[in-house]
């Protein structure tokens, strides 16, 4: 019955979903947040009726409703590991290693042979697997944030690097003749030109590396840490079994993740705002 209800549900939310996307009033603010929500609670809904319909053990995929209840009754936990993971760990490694990639992309960029020779050493170093460079990290820095710090500069450096080197090349011969006949300085050119013309490669940078920094913090976490954090938490848990206090830190990754991509997001929309793709049609 539950899974016949389930099946019920998934079409009509479907049906729902589509009669909002494509009538007249499809580009309403209220539309853009009615539809997201109404597929996500469908998801969620299915998912819960499936689970109890299949009879699905919860060692193997827990229902929803025991994931809120374990996420609500581990709050203070839940808390203190995320401060850990993503206020010392993933934050203190997104800052330094966008930081650095973006000064190391104006001298690449000023210096030709860099770019040449730096560019293909940095897409080798992103395809390194991070469960091989994370342990060595650890082993190096030792159990606490700072070497979950180290990771997550590694795995945000590159792409960031990559990023804004393209986007400091973005501009036409003839802006730069046109500022070469202005009599513009090179750092008046990078300053006035350059940079704001790269803004977007940037901003797409810091956006990819939200989600990296993430990731490598967590996964650090893995080859040691102190009692605390997402990584840790989420490897004794499913030692003992626990998916329902997996999924919950999975909900707290996923939450802080999507929270960290939308503040890069709103900034990048007040400060990019004269480009194509900020403008609304």
């Amino acid at each position: 019955m539950m899974i016949v209800l389930a099946f019920v549900i998934w079409i009509a939310a479907w049906m729902a979903n589509r009669w909002l996307s494509n009538g007249p009033w499809a580009r309403h603010p209220v539309v853009g947040i009615i539809v997201p929500m109404l597929f996500g609670g469908t998801i969620l809904l299915v998912w819960e009726l499936l689970v109890r319909g299949l009879n699905v053990a919860a060692v193997i995929l827990p229902p929803p409703s025991a994931i809120i209840v374990t996420f609500g009754a581990n709050i203070p936990t839940l808390w203190a590991d995320a401060v850990q993971t993503i206020g010392k760990g993933a934050f203190a490694g997104y800052v330094i290693g966008c930081g650095a990639a973006f000064l190391a992309a104006i001298v690449v960029d000023r210096y030709d042979f860099l770019r040449r020779g730096l560019l293909p050493v940095g897409n080798f170093m992103a395809a390194l697997p991070i469960v091989g460079i994370a342990p060595i990290l650890v082993m190096w820095f030792g159990f606490d944030w700072q070497s979950k710090a180290a990771v997550v500069v590694i795995m945000v450096f590159f792409p960031m690097l990559v990023n804004t080197v393209a986007g400091l090349r973005d501009t036409s011969a003839m802006q730069r003749d046109l500022m070469r006949t202005y009599g513009a300085s090179y750092v008046q050119t990078l300053v006035k030109l350059r940079l704001p013309a790269a803004m977007p490669f940037i901003f797409n940078g810091l956006k990819i590396a939200t989600t990296l920094a993430l990731i490598g913090a967590i996964v650090a976490e893995f080859f040691g840490s102190p009692v605390l954090g997402m990584g840790f938490r989420i490897s004794t848990s499913v030692g003992q079994l626990a998916l329902d206090m997996v999924w919950a830190e999975i909900v707290v990754a996923a939450l802080a993740g999507s929270a960290l991509y939308g503040l890069v997001a709103l900034i990048e929309r007040g400060v990019t705002f004269w480009h194509p793709s900020q403008r609304k049609r």
